[in-house]
């Protein structure tokens, strides 16, 4: 696979200050790492908001839940070098 970033997106709600808190360290934590991100509302995305309701803010990578309420920043360092290294393993 040539690109090595793993897909991380963060579901949050308006008006939501968990929410807010997640997006900053999202960010950081991304801009560190060299890696894009995105972020859906649950206005824009009503079924993964429904299936997240209690859980929101919550991370994705790679289309895996990681993470819910609170993103740890640790934490979301060492999931974004693991994706980028299971991206590079050549072995099946």
């Amino acid at each position: 696979m040539s690109d090595s970033s793993p897909d991380i997106m963060l579901l949050t709600r308006p008006e939501c200050h968990l929410c807010a808190a997640a997006r900053t360290t999202v960010a950081r934590v991304c801009a560190e790492h060299g890696v894009a991100w995105r972020e859906v509302s649950t206005t824009e995305e009503p079924a993964l908001g429904e299936r997240h309701s209690e859980e929101i803010p919550v991370l994705f990578i790679d289309g895996v839940q990681r993470d819910f309420w609170s993103i740890d920043a640790d934490r979301l360092a060492r999931l974004i070098t693991a994706a980028r290294t299971a991206r590079q393993d050549p072995t099946p």
